[in-house]
Order: C-alpha cells, then sequence, then structure tokens
C-alpha cells in the first residue's frame, strides 16, 4: 500500500510531461487546418465565376460588329443588310453629286466669260451650241434665246423696233421651259437622301424592337438571367438602331448641302437670265 503511494507521485509527474509535449503537436495541427478554413468561403464565389465564364464560352457569342451581325436573326440582319446598301448609295451619291457641281461651276464661270465677250446674237448663239459647252444650264438658255431670234428674222418677222418687246417676251418664254427643267436636273439623287434620313432611323429602330422581342422570347425559354447569356442578344438589336443613324445622319447632311448649292446656282442662272435679255434688247436695239 505504501509502495502504491510512493510511485504515484512519480506516474503523475511523467502524465504531465506527456501532456505538455503534446499540446504544440496540437497547435501545430490547428494552424495548418485553419488557412484551408479560410479559404473555403473565396472558393464559392470563384466556383460561381468560373461557372458564369462556362455559360458565356458555351453560347458561341463574337461581340465584334461582324460576330453580331452573323448571329442575329434573319429580320434584324435585312434591316441592316438595308441601311448599309442605303448608306452606301448615299455616299455614291454624295461623290457623283461634288464632281458634278465642281464641273458645272467651272463651266459656267468659263461660259460667262465668253458671253460678256460676244460682239452680236450671232456670236452667242454660236458660243452657246459649241461643243465645250454642250449640256451647260447657262449655255442652253443663251441657245434658245438666240434661236428664237434667228428663226423670227428666218420668217420674216421684224424684231427689232416696235417689235423688239414681242421678239423678247418669245425669246424669254423660250429661256423659261430651259429653267423649268433645270431644278429637276440639279435636284437628281435628292429625294433619296431625304428619304433615307427621315426614315433610316425608324427603320434601324423596327430592327432593334424586333431584336430585343427576340432575346426576351429567349429569356422566357431558357429561365435564366445571366448577363453573359442575355446581353449578346440585345447588344445584336441595338447594332441596327446604330447602323440607321449612320445611314441617316450623313444623307441629311448630305441633302442640306447639295439643297444649298442648287439654291446658289438657281440665283446664279436668274442673274444670268437678266444680263441675257439686256444683251438682246441691246442687240435688238442696234438693229441685229
Amino acid at each position: 500500500m505504501l509502495e502504491h503511494k510512493k510511485h504515484n507521485p512519480l506516474i503523475a509527474l511523467l502524465g504531465a510531461a506527456a501532456l505538455f509535449v503534446s499540446v504544440p503537436t496540437f497547435a501545430a495541427a490547428a494552424a495548418a487546418t485553419s488557412p484551408a478554413a479560410a479559404e473555403a468561403p473565396v472558393a464559392a464565389p470563384a466556383e460561381e465565376s468560373a461557372e458564369s465564364s462556362s455559360e458565356a464560352s458555351k453560347s458561341g457569342h463574337d461581340l465584334t460588329v461582324a460576330g453580331m451581325f452573323a448571329q442575329a436573326v434573319p429580320v434584324v440582319k435585312v434591316v441592316m443588310i438595308g441601311l448599309v446598301l442605303a448608306s452606301i448609295i448615299s455616299w455614291t451619291i454624295l461623290v457623283i453629286k461634288l464632281l458634278f457641281f465642281a464641273g458645272l461651276n467651272k463651266a459656267t464661270t468659263n461660259y460667262l466669260e465668253g458671253f460678256r465677250g460676244a460682239r452680236s446674237i450671232a456670236d452667242i448663239n454660236r458660243l452657246s451650241t459649241s461643243d465645250e459647252f454642250a449640256g451647260n444650264p447657262l449655255a442652253d438658255m443663251a441657245a434658245v434665246a438666240t434661236e428664237e431670234v434667228q428663226i423670227s428674222k428666218q420668217a420674216g418677222l421684224a424684231v427689232s423696233g416696235e417689235h423688239r418687246d414681242s421678239t423678247l417676251h418669245r425669246a424669254s418664254s423660250s429661256i423659261n421651259a430651259v429653267q423649268a427643267g433645270l431644278a429637276k436636273r440639279l435636284s437628281g439623287g435628292l429625294v433619296f437622301l431625304a428619304s433615307v434620313g427621315s426614315i433610316g432611323p425608324f427603320v434601324g429602330l423596327f430592327g432593334t424592337v424586333y431584336g430585343i422581342m427576340n432575346s426576351f422570347i429567349g429569356i422566357a425559354n431558357t429561365n435564366t438571367t445571366n448577363l453573359a447569356v442575355v446581353a449578346p442578344g440585345i447588344a445584336e438589336a441595338l447594332l441596327a438602331t446604330g447602323l440607321g443613324l449612320v445611314a441617316a445622319i450623313p444623307a441629311v447632311v448630305m441633302y442640306n448641302v447639295f439643297n444649298s448649292a442648287i439654291a446658289a446656282y438657281g440665283t446664279r442662272s436668274e442673274q444670268f437670265v437678266s444680263e441675257l435679255l439686256n444683251s438682246l434688247s441691246r442687240q435688238l436695239d442696234k438693229g441685229a
């Protein structure tokens, strides 16, 4: 009994020492498991992000302009093609009309220099009917006016003196007939520009409305509101509105520019008519 009591303190001492040695081991194990526990909440969003990227890649959407056009529904494709063609035609009209007005104004300036140097009705007629100025509106006006005077003389009619006013009246009527077709001649293509400028945005808007409606139907069928899945279809639809504006804005600007050019040339032609009639009147007073 006494022997057993003497060994008890020794056993207790050895037990305490073993417990002391084992504490750092348990602490190290706890420290090793702690970072894993801390990283566990972060892994979930990463997994969600990877899942979202996976859905976006599975959808196969190319968000370039060419890719969005290729993936658009047929109705929206037709709208886009129509707007692109309208834009191409508008720019073609721009180039043609710019070259036309540049050549027209240059030829008109050259003609006016020659007209002001003419000394008789015959000289004016010869200059106006020359190949150099064939098709020039001012030359055409002078040609028909001088031809009317010459035809009257060939018919045995008096063209000067008290008959001067009636001769000038006939010449003025011939000039008005040429002027009547001048506006139509200069305004070719403007109706198309006005149409593109006025209805282009609405055509693009129709394509957008149809495309977005189709996208919402797809959302309802797939039961998903994930932006990576929904956004491409909406972007494709909005591209139609963008193309509508791209076609319409330049067309409106071109229409206004050419309207101003036509008005300026119309003013120039009116001034020439007055100058032409004054020249004819002088020649008739001289007994031409």
